[in-house]
Parts: structure tokens; sequence; C-alpha cells
């Protein structure tokens, strides 16, 4: 796993990154904001009314795996850091095939979900402000993070670092104003103390079924996370700063995650309508004045911050796979500043067709092209845990010493491989799913088929 190992290592060029200009509290706050979004502030609600309170067990399942994967990417970028991170690692482990075919795959997800962020946080706002255009503010707000991932990745680091910051102030705020309520600290406002952890059915109202049903749900909010490996690739002392990364972000993920929801759980009954913004129904209960106005404008922060680092993901993506003569070679070029200007103008146009024309076409192109890539994280993931065992079972039998190293390897990687398959295996079950997943598996193999054919036509003999 070393990119001194000839076994494992690939062209230099291909692993260099544009610049190491993140700092370390950047990537903490990069991996701790990825992984805080809208799927927490808007989406939780639905996983709550699938399983009832039991949404927790959901959360924890859902936690646990994204824990082993960052451990398992921070162990990979640690040791051969690379603004390709798992499609590099892939390439190393499986195959140029498999690497070009996930890194194509994550970059296609992003650019779509970059649009779909543009557009729903002009959305957001419009239901604040009715006067407000749409089209024009989404046109803004594309426009303005593509100035900032421009400008450099520093500029774009001090951005994400405050966006993750006002987030984490968000959710204390709220896991406090929570917890005062559940504990009778709030005059006039009635506490439910655990009424609703037995209430309208008890605890698992709909049985383990629901549980499932809302993993379903839950594992899509901790999407982004696989971020913080592209981003280790431009922080000075990858190592370290992932180690610290992974370390600080893992173990706070759970607390804000399953802190938000305990209290959300407790204080609104899962039957609730109201869930349809959990955030704000608990507000409303607390009796918090503009508790509405209050999450909408944090579901705003979180969309723009995730369009902030997708963006800059989605750059250092397709720039690496034109490194490594996956990608048009005009996508591996850099300016003076090391700043991979042509991919990011590359994924950003995108971003740009796609809101285009979700906003001629409302409700009709963003819904089909995100139930299109909509499963793709979880491939990348299940890409991402396969390369490292092979590449750390490799690195072991050569004796190389790793940076950072997994603990208790490897069963860690094989249980988070088995809730992956679980999680295959419901979207494959469920009706309303497994067009998604049957969508995923198409793109995946034609993907793979346009990569393996375009390879081919490179490396032919000139007649």
């Amino acid at each position: 796993m070393s990119a001194s190992d000839p076994a494992t290592s690939i062209p230099a060029h291909a692993a260099a990154s544009p610049a190491q200009a993140l700092k370390p509290r950047q990537l903490v706050m990069m991996g701790l904001g990825s992984a805080i979004g809208a799927g927490l502030f808007l989406g939780s609600g639905v996983g709550v009314q699938a399983a009832g309170p039991a949404v927790l067990l959901s959360y924890l399942i859902a936690g646990a795996l994204v824990i082993v994967v960052m451990h398992a990417l921070g162990e990979m970028a640690a040791a051969k850091p690379a603004s390709g991170a798992f499609s590099v690692y892939a390439e190393d482990a499986m195959g140029a095939t498999a690497g070009a075919t996930v890194g194509w795959l994550w970059w296609l997800q992003v650019v779509v979900v970059v649009a779909a962020e543009a557009v729903g946080a002009a959305g957001l706002l419009a239901t604040l402000w009715p006067q407000v255009s749409v089209p024009g503010l989404t046109l803004v707000f594309m426009a303005l993070f593509t100035a900032i991932n421009l400008l450099g990745v520093r500029n774009f680091g001090e951005f994400e670092f405050w966006f993750a910051i006002l987030k984490v102030i968000a959710i204390l705020a709220f896991i406090a104003v929570g917890v005062a309520l559940l504990l009778g600290w709030l005059p006039d406002v009635p506490s439910p103390r655990g009424s609703n952890f037995t209430a309208h059915g008890g605890f698992a109202p709909n049985g383990m079924m629901g549980v499932g049903a809302a993993l379903l749900v839950v594992v899509f909010a901790f999407g982004g996370t696989e971020i913080v490996a592209i981003a280790a690739a431009e922080t000075a002392d990858p190592a370290r700063s992932l180690a610290r990364a992974i370390r600080t972000v893992a173990w706070r993920i759970l607390v804000f995650y399953l802190g938000s929801i305990a209290v959300i759980v407790a204080v609104v009954p899962w039957t609730s309508p109201a869930l349809a913004s959990p955030f704000a129904a608990v507000l409303q209960i607390a009796r918090i004045p503009g508790a509405a106005t209050a999450i909408t404008l944090v579901a705003v922060i979180a969309l723009l911050s995730a369009l902030n680092a997708n963006l800059y993901g989605a750059s250092r993506m397709i720039w690496s796979l034109a490194r490594r003569g996956e990608a048009p070679a005009v996508l591996g070029r850099s300016d003076r500043r090391l700043v991979p200007v042509a991919a990011v103008v590359a994924s950003v146009s995108f971003g740009f067709a796609a809101a285009a024309l979700e906003l001629l076409f409302p409700q009709r192109v963003l819904p089909t092209l995100l139930n299109i890539v909509g499963a793709t994280c979880l491939l990348v993931w299940t890409i991402a845990l396969v390369s490292q065992l092979i590449l750390r079972r490799r690195a072991d039998r050569a004796g190389i010493a790793l940076p950072y190293r997994m603990r208790a390897f490897p069963l860690p990687t094989l249980g988070a491989l088995g809730i992956l398959g679980l999680i295959f295996a419901l979207l494959i079950a469920a009706p309303e799913t497994r067009t998604q997943f049957l969508s995923m598996a198409a793109l995946t193999l034609g993907i793979a088929a346009l990569s393996a054919w375009a390879r081919r036509l490179r490396t032919a003999p000139a007649h």
C-alpha cells in the first residue's frame, strides 16, 4: 500500500495532488461537516416514521458502517495520499477498469447532487421569501461556489470550515434545547419525559422490517464522508492530519446524529405529521420563536456546504482520472496556483445543465437523475472496503509499515461488507427501491464496459 511499493503503486504524477494548502483543522471540520447535511436536518423524519423510536438502531448500524469506511479510507489515504482516493486504491487493488469505473461513477453521482443542492437551497429560501427567484438564486449559488473553488483550496477549506462550525453550533443548540425540554426546565412547556418511547406501539412498532426500511433512508444521510480521503491529498502531513480527523470525526458523528435523533423521537410522537420537518417540530413544541425560519436557514447552509464540498470533490476526482489517462487530458491540467481549473469547470458545467433542465421541467429531471445515481455511494463504499481488504493483506505479506492501521483488521471490514450486503438485499427486496438498484447496476456495467473499450483503443498498436 505504500507509494514506493511497485506492486501497489501507480506513476507518481497520477497520485500527486494539485496543492497541499488545507490545514488539519479544516480537514477535521470538513469530515464532520460532510456528514451533517440536509439528510439530517430535513430527511431524518422519514426514518423516524418508518421505524418509530427504533430508528436509533438504524442510525447506530449506519454510523458504525460509516466509521469503518472512514478508517479503511484513512488507512489507504495515509499510506498513499491521492486526489483520486478510492478510485486510485481500487485501481491498485483490482485493476484500471475497477479504478476508472468507481471514479466516474462517483463523479456522476456528485455532479448530479451539486445541481440538486443548488436547486434545493434556492427552493428553501423561496419558502421564506416568496419574492425570491428560484432560477436566479440557483444560478447565483452555482456561480458563487464555482468562484470559491477556482480561488484555490485554501479558500475552499476556510469556507467549508466555517460552514461546518455553523452546523455544529446549530446541532449542539438543538440538543441543549431538547434536553432542557425533556428535563422540564423550560417554563410553561410540559415534558413528555420518556413516554414517546413506549406509546403508539412501543419502541419498535414496525419490528425489524421497520428498522430495515429506516436503514435504507438513514444510510444515505451519511454520504459525503468519503470526501475526507480526497481532501487528505491536499493537506500538509496527510498521515497525521488524517488520523486525527478520523478519530475526531468518528465519535462526533455518532454523538451529533444519535443525540439529535434521540431528542426528536423523545419529544415528537413517531406518528406525528410534523416529522416532515423534525427539527422545526421539536423547536415548536419547545415554543422557541422563529423555529421554522431558523431551521430552514440551517438547512440552506447545510445544502450550500455540501454543494461546496461536492464540487471540490468532483473536480479532484476527474482531475485524477485525467492524470491516469481515464479522462480527457485537458482535465488534468492546473494553473500556476495549482488549481485544476478545467476540472472545476467541467464538474460545474454538468451541474449548471442539470439545474437548468430541472428549472425548465420541475420535478422531472433531477428526480430521475438522482434515482439513477442514488445508491452509488453504497457501491463506492463497498469497493473501498474490498480495496482495503486486498491492499492491507498485500502490505502485511510484504512487511510494509503503514502510517495508519485499522485496528482488529479484518473483522471491521468484513462486518461492514456484511452490512452493505444486507442493505443491497433490502434495496432489491423493496419494490420502491428495486428500480434504483437496477439503474445503478446498469450504469456501473456501462461505465466499466466503456472504460475497458477506451483503454483498448488507447493501447492498440498503430497501423
